[in-house]
């Protein structure tokens, strides 16, 4: 509690005579001396109960000595001569220049410092401008992309559409064709066939346009094994015309196997 009293120090400005700064010395030695009491009598041990009072009373005499001191001396005027008051002008004026250098230094340490930041903040901004110009422009091309895709896809799927109706027209023409010119024969139609037929009992015979159908079929499946196997459904009279005409081919190996003629290679 006593370390907080305000210390009084020696001002820095004394008159000049050597008596007047001997008797001001002893003065504020006085002053110093009565204010430091309370200071190391507050160190000694006190009861707990008696350490407030004890506190103020001496914080009191301390203020009382110090009053009274003020009270008995009489303040000093700085000398008048022109030569001290221009020393102590320059020396003041010198802390002044001192301190303004000192500010101006911190604030144009600042100033860089901020220009520093500010540069790196104009990279930045141009770094990301660029980016999203970049982002923009793919942005643009994807888009241009996806639709000239979808404008290709597009196409194609109408052609695809097209040529589905066309390949149904053409295979709606072709079945009539085969409907017409390439019939079943009929039952009965010869002597030795009603004689293999008596002792064997019929075979269903399939059409011209059922043997195109499975000869296609396998090429397109199966290209690496387009032979399809002749049994007794198959009228003798269209596979030789199918051969001959070189539309199918025979195995070189099981003449029983037939398959397409490669017309797209």
């Amino acid at each position: 509690m006593a370390a907080c009293f305000p210390e009084v120090t020696t001002p820095a400005l004394l008159p000049r005579g050597n008596e007047s700064q001997e008797e001001n010395l002893d003065d504020w030695n006085h002053v110093e001396e009565s204010q430091r009491k309370p200071v190391l009598l507050g160190k000694e041990a006190m009861p707990k109960s008696e350490t407030k009072v004890s506190l103020l009373t001496k914080r009191m005499k301390a203020l009382v000595d110090e009053y009274v001191e003020w009270q008995r001396r009489s303040p000093e005027v700085l000398s008048v001569r022109s030569d001290v008051l221009k020393a102590l002008g320059k020396e003041e004026l010198q802390k002044v220049k001192n301190n303004l250098e000192i500010a101006l230094a911190m604030v144009q340490l600042k100033n860089k410092q901020l220009e520093e930041d500010l540069e790196r903040e104009r990279e930045w901004h141009v770094k990301q401008e660029n980016t999203l110009n970049r982002m923009e422009e793919e942005a643009k091309i994807q888009a241009s992309r996806k639709s000239l895709r979808d404008a290709v896809v597009h196409d194609q799927q109408k052609k695809i559409l097209q040529l589905k109706r066309y390949k149904e027209e053409i295979w709606t023409a072709l079945s009539k064709f085969l409907q017409e010119q390439f019939p079943l024969p009929e039952k009965g139609g010869s002597s030795k066939r009603e004689k293999k037929s008596s002792e064997q009992p019929d075979v269903k015979l399939i059409t011209m346009k059922k043997i195109l159908e499975l000869l296609i079929s396998k090429l397109v499946e199966t290209p690496h094994e387009p032979y399809i196997e002749i049994n007794d459904s198959f009228w003798p009279p269209y596979v030789e015309l199918l051969l001959r005409y070189g539309i199918a081919l025979r195995h070189p190996e099981d003449p029983n196997r037939l398959r397409l003629e490669s017309f797209h290679m």
